[in-house]
């Protein structure tokens, strides 16, 4: 396993994050990094926003930000998303659910 970045970019004070969403899944995770895209899985349903919204909040809690520090920019209905992120001061690329599968 590698550290790959090519998922997340610096603009300006935030960060941009591209992520493959899985809702429906059997556990809330992070599950590293593949093609590009941080693999994020919810149980939750892609129904009225539940799977985002799951997303939201696996994101901020892994990132240690709050909530409303986590926006959806990109993908509202899609697996492929992107979220800008407020208020980080470093992005923890060496937490394990960040590596590359």
């Amino acid at each position: 396993m590698s550290n790959d970045s090519s998922f997340v970019q610096k603009s300006g004070d935030d960060y941009i994050l591209q992520v493959k969403a899985f809702p429906k899944s059997s556990k809330n995770e992070i599950d590293g990094v593949q093609a590009g895209r941080l693999r994020v899985k919810v149980t939750s349903p892609p129904e009225k926003g539940k799977a985002n919204a799951a997303t939201i909040a696996l994101l901020a809690k892994a990132l240690k930000v709050s909530k409303s520090d986590v926006e959806l920019v990109k993908g509202e209905t899609s697996q492929q998303k992107t979220f800008r992120i407020r208020n980080l001061t470093a992005f923890p690329f060496d937490h394990p659910a960040f590596v590359q599968k």
